[in-house]
């Protein structure tokens, strides 16, 4: 890391304390997450897919400067921030990210119209739902996975130790990374491939 990014990582502490002081629900984490529990994030995402990324819940950036570090071209990604002064200093770091200040539990407004039939190589996602019924949270990836190219994959960071949303046969199937003990506090990845029950059943007959 340059001297340059390592100063602004350092310096996100402040304003990533300030923003989860105010809105905590919504934060969700107490820190910005570590360079290895985000490189742990890229590596499980299918970004190795033609197509653009999605990433939701950017935060300030950790892992936007990750998945650019991997050798992701910065105009393939679109980073949906809830929060605007998170949103303005996304863009400025990474003026060629698509950043979108907006609701990423709510891509049909967000996104609008014109962007319905994107299909993303991958999405990338970030944002506190453990206060959400299972039930909104295994719908809510549904419609998730509807905006997936094929054999696209969606990752989750989360401390918890059961899957935060489990897995939902002929949509989705859930595993996850090994923990990353190197983050505050430590955490693994949770990762959802499409589940082609339906596919198999057909070429099996």
């Amino acid at each position: 890391m340059s001297a340059k990014n390592q100063h602004s990582t350092e310096g996100d502490w402040l304003p990533f304390l300030a923003t989860w002081a105010r809105h905590p629900i919504k934060m969700g984490a107490v820190a910005p997450s570590s360079r290895a529990y985000c490189s742990m994030m890229v590596r499980h995402a299918t970004t190795e897919l033609d197509g653009p990324i999605l990433e939701l819940g950017p935060g300030l950036g950790v892992v936007t400067r990750t998945l650019i570090e991997h050798g992701v071209a910065p105009e393939r990604i679109t980073s949906i921030e809830y929060e605007s002064e998170f949103a303005q200093k996304l863009q400025r770091r990474f003026p060629k990210v698509n950043v979108i200040c907006g609701d990423g539990l709510d891509l049909d407004k967000t996104l609008g119209p014109a962007e319905a039939s994107e299909k993303y190589a991958a999405i990338l996602f970030a944002i506190p739902i453990v206060n959400m019924p299972h039930g909104k949270r295994q719908a809510l990836f549904s419609r998730y996975f509807e905006r997936l190219r094929p054999g696209g994959n969606l990752t989750q960071l989360s401390y918890m130790l059961t899957p935060p949303v489990r897995s939902l046969p002929g949509v989705f199937k859930t595993s996850s990374s090994r923990r990353v003990w190197a983050n505050v506090p430590p955490a693994r990845v949770w990762i959802y491939n499409q589940d082609r029950q339906e596919d198999a059943r057909t070429e099996a007959a």
